[in-house]
């Protein structure tokens, strides 16, 4: 099954600590999303995807196995409710797949710690991401201290 990380889960490096059987198969965009945060977490809102036409959001794709998804519910809080798997369609160079991603089962508003920030544009960064979309990242309004 194929998995569509957007956020600290594009790094591929925390992804091979995380899921370590289950490999990268790609990147590309989730065309007709957007990136946002939400909720209240211990460090500020949280990531989240919401539908927006005409937005998109770069992400990587991974082929991940039984296993691994189990633990990456654990790690992504999906087995308490935080964190809801959604299953949509994403656009690799050779084609367009279905996958699924996170999304946060709470209200869109708040925001990010600097610290988020930083960890979203640094994963995007390791993955490939266009610089531009880094470079917007790293720009996002987010609170710099406690």
């Amino acid at each position: 099954m194929l998995y569509a990380a957007y956020g600290s889960n594009l790094d591929p490096r925390q992804m091979a600590q995380r899921c370590p059987h289950s490999p990268l198969r790609g990147t590309g965009w989730l065309p007709g999303w957007r990136l946002t945060f939400g909720g209240d977490g211990w460090d500020g809102a949280l990531p989240t995807l919401v539908e927006d036409p005409g937005q998109q959001v770069f992400v990587g794709v991974y082929d991940v196995t039984e296993p691994d998804a189990a633990a990456l519910d654990h790690w992504e809080s999906a087995t308490d409710g935080l964190y809801r798997r959604l299953t949509v369609r994403v656009q690799l160079l050779e084609g367009e797949a279905s996958a699924w991603l996170y999304a946060l089962d709470d209200f869109e508003g708040g925001t990010p710690s600097a610290r988020t920030i930083g960890l979203l544009a640094d994963a995007a960064e390791a993955a490939g991401a266009p610089e531009d979309y880094v470079a917007a990242l790293r720009a996002r309004p987010c609170d710099s201290g406690w």
